[in-house]
């Protein structure tokens, strides 16, 4: 019996020197209650080494509207269009291959505007450079940019876009802020998300 509080004695006091070593290093290290003060009121200098901890998209460009908190990003697209430079094709050298048009756009469903008033190629593409987007008021838009096109009918999104309630965010809250462009979700030629069946849950039966 004696023999078990003794135990119990030596590992209480062993446990209490690893406290003390253990505080008295960080004692050390911190340079005690005076120097952990200052460092607390210090203004953090290294602000910006949260982008080196969360991964930046590295194919981004400045956003040409400002919101409340500054400039911000969002993805680039050229460089996700399979087919782009256009102007590869839409040039002044003559087409030799027949369908070229089928095969080269058969897999663009154009279905954008409404029976009313459906778009064209050149409701958004330009005619002459066909790197190119246009506006409806002749002027040249860059393809990583295309979000000043949509912006012509839907700027009540593009304002929600530009105030973060719509669309996504890139690389979560922390670092420069980098948004989804509007067609990194939207195919831009047929804008309308497909009707679906609601996702369901059946909680599994109990046998």
């Amino acid at each position: 019996m004696k023999t078990t509080t003794f135990k119990k004695y030596l590992l209480g006091i062993f446990s209490l020197l690893l406290v003390f070593f253990a505080g008295w290093t960080a004692y050390s290290e911190q340079g005690g209650v005076i120097q952990i003060y200052k460092n607390a009121n210090t203004p953090f200098d290294d602000a910006k080494s949260i982008q080196s901890v969360l991964a930046q998209p590295a194919d981004t460009v400045l956003v040409r509207t400002r919101y409340q908190g500054g400039l911000f990003r969002t993805e680039t697209r050229k460089d996700k269009v399979e087919r782009y430079k256009c102007s590869q094709c839409h040039n002044n050298k003559s087409v030799s291959v027949a369908r070229a048009a089928d095969i080269a756009h058969g897999d663009i469903k154009l279905d954008h505007g409404g029976r009313e008033k459906p778009l064209s190629c050149f409701t958004c593409h330009n005619k002459e450079e066909r790197d190119s987007l246009e506006t409806e008021a002749g002027v040249k838009v860059d393809m990583d940019h295309s979000y000043q096109m949509c912006a012509q009918c839907h700027f009540r999104q593009l304002k929600d876009w530009v105030g973060g309630a719509h669309g996504k965010r890139v690389a979560y809250w922390a670092g420069n802020r980098v948004v989804k462009s509007c067609v990194s979700c939207h195919d831009p030629h047929s804008p309308r998300f497909k009707k679906r069946w609601p996702v369901t849950y059946s909680p599994p039966f109990k046998k």
